[in-house]
């Protein structure tokens, strides 16, 4: 019998090593190397191809100079937020990885998109049988005789069912319960995955076919497997959202055929993921009467300008270490804003329990909700409501400055559209900015104080 090859390979970054390692002497993680079976020998040798070898079909080598850039042709698809996320459709022979956590709505959205399409589709499910497909999809809007269901988990036999239908696009779900016959491992370990997808790359780059593929993530937040799967793919889509929240937000983490700034929102209803258009119309709350602790940031994300409410509770510390609580916006940088506040301004922050949230359960990482989070800040910590008619976009440095933002125009633009009738800009923003062309006005400050002698005083 031939012998079976072993080695051990590291859960986190993908490293190999013929023995049992406590530290991966490549990420410098303890305690990740678990042991894999990789191929038996005569396996491996009848898949092996000597490069000596002349094959008429193999591309051969082209000088640059040569090379016709075209334009690149996409599958536009019914769902405008992920064509939008995708950078305007989706690239044949092209390999998307879409992560999430689970019951996020991963397989409903891509199952919606499909039963819109009037393309052939391949759907193939590890996780689910052809029962709970079907009522899915009647659910969402009924089935579709371009969609063909495969339960299968076998690479060989997906491959083989693909290269027969030919569809213009392939869905994996998921990539951790698929597995290769030439690979002895369990699937969703560090080899199955590396190999699986090494071969559905093959096949889409071979028949150029786009294939989605449906990846689970660990309890950090990060797609389980080797960081090798996502430099495999051409797009890595992000599926964020909270589940006790009906909002759910895509984000691009890579994407080698557009940019990697743009979002899509949906909102989850009853009959799946509705698009959401305008979000800024969503993201703000209506309330009856003025509160404290509220205001409003114009922000950017990727190229669409929203407005979203930041709200704050600041009250006396209970216990003598005070806490600090932030949903939706990074707690380090909240600590940065409240240690400028009471450096520069002298406020109490340091005796008070503070908590912060981003209305509607999604996370802000543009600089410029930095103004409106000092606002709300200090309006709880005083007990005055900001008015409701004014929204801020600035940037907060540690002096105490308030600094300049990207596209300061388009998010004037969004508050004058809303109904907004004042908006807080850093001075450094003021240069091809003409009050005469808004209808909204324009509050300039340079730091911190301004913004409290102009709101709380």
């Amino acid at each position: 019998m031939a012998k079976i090859k072993k080695v051990f390979t590291c859960s986190n970054c993908g490293a190999n090593s013929p023995k049992w390692m406590g530290k991966c002497y490549t990420c410098g993680e303890w305690n990740t190397y678990v042991e894999e079976i990789i191929s038996k020998e005569n396996e491996r040798e009848t898949r092996k191809k000597s490069w000596k070898s002349k094959d008429a079909d193999a591309p051969q080598p082209v000088p640059l100079s040569e090379v016709k850039a075209g334009e690149i042709f996409r599958l536009v698809t019914p769902d405008k937020e992920l064509n939008r996320v995708l950078g305007g459709g989706i690239v044949p022979g092209s390999l998307v990885l879409i992560g999430g956590q689970p019951g996020i709505g991963k397989s409903t959205l891509l199952l919606q998109v499909v039963l819109k399409l009037k393309e052939k589709v391949l759907y193939v499910s590890g996780e689910e049988s052809e029962e709970q497909i079907k009522m899915r999809a009647e659910r969402l809007g009924g089935a579709t005789a371009n969609c063909y269901i495969l339960t299968e988990t076998n690479t060989e036999k997906i491959l083989k069912h693909a290269q027969n239908i030919k569809p213009a696009l392939m869905i994996i779900d998921s990539i951790q319960t698929i597995s290769s016959p030439y690979i002895e491992s369990t699937p969703g370990s560090v080899s199955q995955v590396r190999e699986t997808a090494g071969e559905l790359q093959r096949f889409a780059k071979e028949s150029n076919v786009p294939v989605f593929i449906i990846g689970h993530i660990t309890k950090e937040g990060s797609i389980a497997g080797p960081k090798l799967l996502e430099h495999i793919v051409d797009a890595v889509l992000q599926f964020e959202g909270d589940r006790h929240y009906t909002y759910r937000i895509m984000r691009t983490m890579k994407n080698r055929f557009g940019s990697t700034d743009e979002m899509g929102i949906y909102e989850m209803v009853a009959s799946g993921l509705r698009e959401v258009s305008n979000p800024s119309e969503l993201l703000l709350s209506q309330k009856e009467e003025d509160l404290s602790g509220s205001a409003v940031c114009a922000t950017i994300e990727g190229q669409r300008p929203m407005l979203i409410e930041t709200q704050a509770l600041v009250s006396k510390a209970v216990y003598s270490a005070p806490q600090r609580s932030a949903t939706g916006f990074d707690r380090r940088r909240l600590e940065m804003l409240l240690a400028v506040l009471e450096k520069r301004c002298g406020f109490p922050f340091a005796l008070n329990d503070v908590f912060l949230n981003i209305a509607g359960g999604i996370r802000v990482d543009d600089p410029a909700i930095d103004l409106a989070i000092i606002s709300a800040l200090i309006s709880s910590l005083e007990d005055v409501a900001v008015p409701p008619n004014i929204c801020f976009a600035g940037e907060v440095g540690l002096s105490g400055e308030v600094r300049a933002v990207t596209k300061v125009a388009q998010r004037i633009q969004e508050a004058e559209r809303l109904g907004f009738q004042q908006i807080y800009i850093s001075k450094f923003n003021t240069k091809g900015i003409k009050q005469e062309d808004f209808n909204i006005e324009l509050i300039i400050i340079s730091k911190i104080e301004d913004l409290y002698h102009r709101l709380f005083t």
